[in-house]
């Protein structure tokens, strides 16, 4: 199945996002126990430390598919986020397509 990939700028503060933050998490892991394959964090500078933005990884049958459930991401419903997606192709590594 194709990967995408979200990436994410928060449009607000950070310390105003934190209900939509704690929701995006919950729902985050409410799909991996449906058995989507999906990983999310923070974008994080030189000093490892967070810097105003998100990754999000997961895998969807295709681009509209992966679209639909972005949309229903608390972060992007909150409108906290400037946000793309786009899809990725693995050629090597852990997650690589053979």
């Amino acid at each position: 199945m194709p990967w995408f990939v979200k990436t994410e700028t928060f449009s607000r503060p950070a310390g105003t996002l934190q209900q939509a933050l704690a929701a995006h998490r919950v729902w985050v892991e409410g799909l991996r126990a449906q058995g989507v394959r999906i990983s999310s964090g923070y974008r994080v500078d030189g000093a490892g430390q967070p810097g105003g933005g998100g990754l999000l990884l997961l895998e969807a049958s295709d681009h509209a598919s992966a679209e639909a459930l972005i949309r229903q991401d608390p972060m992007v419903r909150s409108g906290g986020v400037d946000w793309q997606l786009h899809g990725w192709l693995p050629v090597a590594g852990d997650l690589a397509v053979t």
